[in-house]
């Protein structure tokens, strides 16, 4: 089979509707668009993280709200933790007791409570290892505390009655 025409072109200066090279250097990586507040928003809150706690502090409790977590949402009737591995980060993904993530993440926002919900189209060889079809995340920051984690569970768990 020959090698189509579009495949082996070079690049010239403009748009060629027939043909596509990739620049030769690391702007073949970039993205059509860049969200630029969300850039400004990373960086404003990695230097109020630097100035106020310190990234290892923050890592820290991170994990340790998320841990926690982990052991609340636990002790729900039908809730399932889907994190595995060694070292587990600092989002706890769960499987509400068969309910769709989508509607329990609305449900909670309506609480104020922020989450968010993967389907399995989203995550399929992870959500197919697990056998998990919709998924709910949690994901603690340094600055919640362990009486939001309470908050959120509650909540859950009321829901899910």
């Amino acid at each position: 089979m020959p090698i189509p025409s579009w495949w082996t072109c070079t690049a010239q200066p403009g748009p060629d509707p027939d043909c596509f090279a990739l620049t030769p250097d690391a702007r073949r990586f970039e993205s059509w668009e860049i969200a630029y507040a969300l850039a400004l928003g990373l960086g404003a809150a990695t230097r109020y993280a630097l100035d106020t706690v310190g990234i290892e502090t923050a890592r820290d409790r991170s994990h340790a709200l998320a841990a926690y977590a982990r052991y609340r949402l636990s002790q729900i009737p039908g809730v399932r933790v889907l994190d595995r591995g060694e070292q587990l980060c600092a989002i706890v993904t769960i499987e509400p007791a068969g309910r769709k993530g989508s509607d329990i993440k609305l449900a909670l926002r309506a609480r104020g409570i922020n989450t968010s919900s993967p389907d399995r189209e989203d995550a399929v060889i992870d959500m197919d290892a697990k056998g998990a079809s919709s998924a709910l995340r949690i994901s603690p920051h340094y600055y919640n505390t362990a009486s939001e984690i309470d908050t959120a569970a509650e909540a859950l768990a009321e829901l899910l009655r």
